[in-house]
């Protein structure tokens, strides 16, 4: 299941069908109206454009109601959000920026003062700036693509950001002024790819595919980080992005269970691994035996 993307998914089915010797097949998905009865003639399906089709996020949750083995898990994926991810990799020992949590600067849609009593107004901000520091990262509490991400060095650029989101939920954190950086891919529960990257580039240009050597206790490092986190969230399909500086590298993103698979944009090496990787978990995850749901209660699906 997949949107805009061109080259992974047909990628993705030639390698299982590869693989698979005619025993697992693959194909592009094809859905109309779903009932409430309906079965599935699919044991896995793999999913790449949920988090901006609800039709489709809805489809996949009936999915593993009827015992479909979807990745990654809608219901989790559903439930998630970035700021949960930062608190639960820094309770687990992952190294984390220090992030807050703020509210909305313009109220959500039919929502009053009335409706939040409970917030604190004004809020303490000197308290806030103090214990993030600047310069700072200003950006949504869940999303990605770099969408409505703020550099600020000062409360005055600060505030003029914030005015800027609307009602966004937003995190503030503190910035790492890194020497490196790895995009990270997660595959199953023991399969990482690391990858250079600088963010600072323009998208096509952010994959580094002739960086040098990557450190016997970095790659070590960031493998168990990653390994730790995506097993802790429950995530087959996943990236992790950490930023180095003085030599600890922090995660700074890993709410990705759609990431970027694209040819053009991660290399022929990148690609081969990300296809070769989903290909084997795919036939692992379709062999397995069908287990449906003893009771129907969401924390089962989850």
């Amino acid at each position: 299941m997949y949107g805009r993307e061109n080259t992974f998914p047909g990628a993705l089915v030639a390698k299982i069908n590869e693989l698979g010797a005619g025993a697992i097949t693959a194909e592009s998905l094809s859905l109309g109206a779903i009932t409430m009865e309906q079965l599935y003639d699919y044991r896995v399906i793999v999913d790449r454009i949920s988090q901006d089709v609800p039709f489709y996020r809805a489809v996949l949750k009936h999915a593993v109601m009827q015992g479909v083995t979807v990745i990654n898990n809608p219901f989790w994926w559903t439930a998630d959000d970035k700021f949960f991810n930062y608190a639960l990799a820094h309770k687990i020992g992952v190294a984390i920026p220090k992030t807050a949590l703020l509210p909305h600067k313009q109220h959500p849609p039919d929502i009053s003062s009335q409706s939040l009593r409970n917030l604190m107004y004004p809020l303490n901000w000197e308290e806030i700036f103090e214990y993030i520091g600047f310069p700072a990262f200003l950006k949504p509490y869940s999303g990605g693509g770099w969408k409505h991400v703020y550099k600020v060095h000062s409360p005055e650029e600060f505030f003029a950001a914030y005015d800027q989101t609307g009602d966004l939920c937003m995190t503030l954190q503190a910035s790492v002024e890194f020497t490196d950086y790895f995009r990270c891919y997660v595959i199953g529960k023991k399969n990482v790819h690391i990858m250079r990257y600088d963010p600072r580039q323009p998208h096509e240009r952010r994959y580094v595919l002739d960086g040098p050597p990557i450190d016997p206790a970095m790659h070590d490092r960031l493998v168990g980080d990653c390994l730790k986190i995506c097993n802790a969230l429950g995530y087959d399909m996943n990236t992790v992005e950490f930023a180095v500086q003085d030599g600890i590298p922090y995660a700074i993103d890993f709410l990705n269970p759609a990431p970027d698979a694209d040819y053009h944009s991660v290399g022929p090496e990148n690609f081969a691994w990300i296809v070769n990787a989903m290909a084997e978990l795919a036939i692992e995850e379709a062999n397995k035996k069908v287990t449906k749901p003893k009771d129907y209660r969401w924390a089962k699906f989850l």
